[in-house]
């Protein structure tokens, strides 16, 4: 059953906030990975690499947990429990230039340094706690 983000939580999503994102391995052990985050006001959105590890975890399993931490005090964050309900790579070019202008202030420099396909990747929480 799908819960409501806190406001204060969709206030960091909209800033340039650190976030980490837990997917599951095969085996099942977790995998964690930090990246940009974003949200359409409902969800948690990343944006990820077609075909690397996370997006082939995710495919498998859509199980996920996301904590986002307050830029401004690192002892305030928000742990998201929940699973992926939509990917699409349709618009994630545009998305990845947003993110990047949010938290680098320029351009996506696209770090591998290959051409990506960027996938959009909407996060639906379970569950909401706030620490700090």
């Amino acid at each position: 059953m799908s819960v409501p983000l806190p406001t204060g939580l969709i206030d960091l999503l909209r800033r340039p906030s650190p976030c980490f994102v837990a997917t599951l391995m095969p085996d099942g052990s977790p995998q964690l990975t930090q990246t940009w985050v974003t949200t359409d006001g409902e969800h948690v959105v990343i944006n990820i690499v077609e075909g690397m590890q996370k997006a082939r975890n995710i495919a498998r399993d859509p199980r996920v947990a996301v904590n986002v931490l307050d830029p401004d005090n690192s002892a305030r964050f928000y742990a998201v429990r929940g699973r992926v309900i939509a990917t699409s790579t349709e618009g994630g070019a545009e998305s990845i230039e947003g993110l990047s202008h949010k938290y680098l202030g320029r351009p996506y420099p696209n770090f591998s340094g290959v051409p990506e396909t960027r996938v959009i990747v909407t996060i639906e929480a379970d569950s909401v706690t706030e620490t700090g």
